[in-house]
């Protein structure tokens, strides 16, 4: 396989795992009570942040290297764009991903509130790893 053809496979997989979060996992949190929603919380964001990021990174740069390689400006297009996952998450989800980890026992009625809320910003990640697929199948 080509380093490009892995940057697609991660990046898809990235797109994946994003409409999965959207699709499947949030309307399932969505349906407990407020606090089964912050238990199941903490595992959950720590497991997907450590997968969403990693093959946002792995993507990006094998992307990087088809670039590198090939001279088509179009991977390093694709490479900028799953790479953009990582400042999107840092600014716009991890503030209120904090306060979601932080919220006291007598706090808990705010818990389904902040994750309607963190669930349409993964929205943008879902948009995320959509733009790179496409780009990255220009690209082959």
């Amino acid at each position: 396989m080509t380093p490009g053809s892995l940057a697609l496979a991660l990046a898809a997989a990235f797109f994946g795992a994003a409409l999965y979060v959207n699709l499947v996992e949030q309307p399932a949190r969505m349906a407990l009570d407020d606090e089964a929603i912050l238990n199941e919380w903490t595992p959950s964001d720590r497991r997907g942040v450590a997968l969403m990021a990693g093959l946002s990174l792995l993507s990006a740069a094998l992307g990087l290297v088809a670039y590198f390689s090939s001279q088509d400006v179009r991977w390093a297009i694709g490479a900028l764009i799953v790479i953009l996952a990582w400042p999107y998450t840092f600014f716009a989800m991890a503030p209120l991903n904090n306060q979601i980890l932080t919220l006291a026992p007598r706090d808990i009625g705010a818990a389904r509130a902040l994750v309607r809320q963190w669930g349409l910003l993964e929205y943008g990640q879902t948009a995320i790893g959509l733009a790179a697929t496409i780009v990255y199948l220009w690209a082959l």
